[in-house]
Formats: structure tokens, sequence, C-alpha cells
């Protein structure tokens, strides 16, 4: 793998990403030591970048964070595509993106649905490779990343973590690093042009 591009290099798994893929091109919407500024509305934030083999998409958003519908498509769908298609463009063969449990373009439930159009959109460009993870509750500690504190999130993980075993693989929390490697290692595995990786497969092949 030469010049992977990690896209949304700041969040749980894109960090993840960036510490098992230091020599990656971290990008970022705000300075960063270490990272590269781009204007995901702007295709040509990407023209001086080098060239990829590979993509990693952790990009994402909540509703809440966002304050609007439209605010949030622009993050988990406009700028996903945006970086997928420059990627692409530049000639990526291997993308490896972040969706979430449930991602549904024809489901009625707006967030589900974006994740959805988004990976639809992805698939459509014709990566070589192209490994979709879908995981549940992402477990990890937001504050130290300097991320805004997520509320829902915060309780649900405080209310699952001590029934984890309890919980189906499908659902239970799964930790950020986890997904990262487990996307990773997925990439460059033999196997059809899109695969569909549920939270449970993630915690099997992304095991430490």
């Amino acid at each position: 793998m030469t010049t992977p591009w990690i896209a949304g290099a700041t969040g749980l798994v894109g960090r993840a990403l960036w510490a098992q893929l230091p020599d990656a091109v971290a990008l970022v919407r705000r300075p960063q030591a270490g990272a590269v500024v781009v204007d995901y509305g702007r295709p040509d934030s990407f023209a001086a970048l080098p060239a990829p083999s590979h993509l990693f998409i952790a990009l994402g958003t909540t509703m809440a964070q966002a304050g609007s519908q439209a605010a949030f498509q622009a993050v988990d769908f406009d700028a996903v595509l945006t970086v997928a298609r420059a990627a692409r463009d530049r000639g990526a063969t291997h993308c490896g993106m972040v969706s979430a449990l449930g991602a549904d373009a024809r489901s009625e439930v707006f967030y589900t649905r974006v994740k959805g159009q988004a990976e639809a959109a992805v698939i459509a460009l014709g990566f070589e490779r192209l490994v979709i993870a879908r995981p549940s509750l992402l477990d990890g500690q937001r504050k130290q990343l300097g991320q805004p504190h997520r509320w829902g999130e915060a309780l649900a993980l405080r209310l699952t973590r001590p029934l984890a075993p309890l919980i189906p693989a499908r659902w239970r929390p799964i930790a950020a690093d986890r997904v990262a490697r487990a996307l990773r290692l997925a990439l460059d595995q033999p196997g059809p042009a899109v695969r569909v990786l549920e939270s449970a497969a993630l915690r099997t092949l992304g095991a430490p």
C-alpha cells in the first residue's frame, strides 16, 4: 500500500486508522499537527496531494452537531462523495468506508437513508475493491481527541458496557480501533469488488 488517504482523520475510527497507518495522508477540515487541511466542498482542494492507492473514509457527524438535515448531508453524503471521487480520479483502486449500522438508501429514517445513499454513490464510482464497515455504537474517548461531547452516545455506552456480554454481537458497542483494524485488513484480502462488514464481522476480523 502506498500513500493512502484517510478522510476524517480526527474522528474515532479515523484517528485509529492514522495510528495504524502513520505514513498515510491524514485529511482534516481544521489545522491539526501532521495532517493536511482540505475543503470537502472544493474538489480542487485535493489536487496537490500525492496520488493515493487506497482511500479510507471515516467522515461523519450527528444531527445534533450538524444542526440541520442539510448540514448533516453536507458531511455524510456530499463530503464523502467528493473525497471518494477525488481519490478515484487520482488513481485509487481500493476504498474502505465507514458507514453505519442499518444503512439503507430506502430507509424512512433520514440518518440511515443518507448513510445508505452515500454507500450507493461510492459503489457507483467503481473502485476495484470497496469495503463498507457498518459498526454499531462506537466505543472510544472522544474527549481525548478534542471532539464535542455526544450526550446520547455517552449515555448509551454507560448503559450498555456492563451488559456487553449479553448483547448480540451485531448490536454490541465496538471499539473504534477494532473497526479500523478490520477495515484495513479486509481491504487487502481477496474477495468481491464490494464487501459489506456488519458489526459482528468487524468484531471478529478486527480482534487484536
